[in-house]
């Protein structure tokens, strides 16, 4: 009978593997799935704010984040996972996001981000060293059809604009608590 247990353990050990193995994707599967998010991010944006289309153009580059959060009660979190793009050397950089907040709330909330760099300099900032944007910082974004090329964005730090896209379209509030952007080792 223990031999037999034994069998039986082993041929579900191996069982669980090759599913566990099959079910995993690939690097570059994980790599096509981000950059669809963030084109379907990019169609998006472009939809609710067609003016942004020439502005990510005209930029030095670009990064793109599909993100989910949760509150609950006195805490919540996010992750998300996105790229960086830049527009002369057209190098794809992927990158990771996770999320923290303090504070009374409830609920669950699905959001794109989408950073415009006007300098080469600003875009290396913020994927070689990542990209802390804490407190509290919370900005109203412009509305109507007049107020400059980043029209719908906010100015998080100088040459970095920010478009936030909620399930509705674009965000008439942009935040960031304690969110940290950084380079995904697995897909660089």
């Amino acid at each position: 009978m223990n031999k037999r247990m034994m069998k039986m353990a082993a041929a579900s050990a191996l069982m669980l593997l090759m599913a566990a193995t099959s079910n995993a994707k690939t690097k570059a599967q994980k790599q096509a799935a981000v950059r669809q998010r963030a084109d379907q991010t990019l169609a998006r944006l472009y939809k609710a704010r067609p003016s942004a289309r020439a502005s990510i153009k005209a930029a030095a580059g670009y990064a793109a984040f599909s993100n989910f959060g949760m509150k609950i009660l006195i805490a919540g979190g996010g992750k998300g996972s996105g790229l960086a793009f830049d527009n002369a050397t057209k190098k794809t950089t992927y990158m990771k996001m996770l999320e923290v907040q303090a504070g009374l709330g409830m609920g669950v909330k699905k959001f794109s981000t989408v950073f415009v760099f006007e300098t080469k300099d600003a875009m290396t900032r913020f994927i070689d060293t990542g990209w802390e944007f804490g407190g509290q910082a919370t900005a109203a974004a412009k509305t109507g059809d007049s107020g400059g090329a980043y029209q719908g964005a906010v100015s998080v730090m100088p040459g970095v604009w920010m478009y936030q896209l909620t399930e509705k379209g674009l965000a008439l509030e942009l935040t960031g608590k304690g969110t940290k952007y950084y380079k995904d080792d697995d897909l660089n």
